[in-house]
């Protein structure tokens, strides 16, 4: 059985902030949740925006709540935004509807946990979040 451990989770942000360089891109946040939404590591890049940690977990933690990625969740904000106000009041304001919120599966295909990454566009955030899921040997669920 695959385990969310506290050294996968460190590899998975140090993929993300590896591959945010690579890119050039703005400085990143990465915050990775175990499977109950508890945080497991964060880690800022120096530059990020004051509450880059929030943004990062509430991808994450929005996209534990719903049981699929936050890129499906933007889609559904798009198609009923009631439904997902009513869903982020509900989670106590922690669900943030943009890609970037990445699910992790286990070998058995139950939830292990989640990665969010914010501080670019939500495209570049979700691939270094893919990127960091890929380098941990993690199977990444972004829908």
């Amino acid at each position: 059985m695959t385990q969310l451990t506290l050294a996968k989770a460190q590899t998975i942000i140090t993929a993300a902030l590896a591959h945010s360089r690579q890119k050039s891109l703005a400085p990143m946040g990465v915050a990775v949740l175990d499977a109950r939404g508890v945080l497991k590591a964060y880690a800022a890049e120096d530059g990020t925006a004051l509450r880059r940690a929030d943004i990062a977990i509430g991808k994450a933690y929005g996209a534990l709540s719903m049981g699929v990625g936050s890129r499906t969740l933007a889609k559904r904000a798009e198609e009923r935004p009631q439904f997902i106000a009513a869903v982020t009041h509900a989670v106590g304001g922690s669900l943030i509807p943009v890609p970037g919120g990445v699910l992790i599966r286990g070998d058995d295909k139950s939830i292990i946990g989640a990665v969010g990454v914010t501080g670019d566009s939500s495209d570049n955030d979700e691939g270094a979040a893919l990127a960091g899921l890929a380098a941990a040997g993690l199977t990444a669920d972004p829908s």
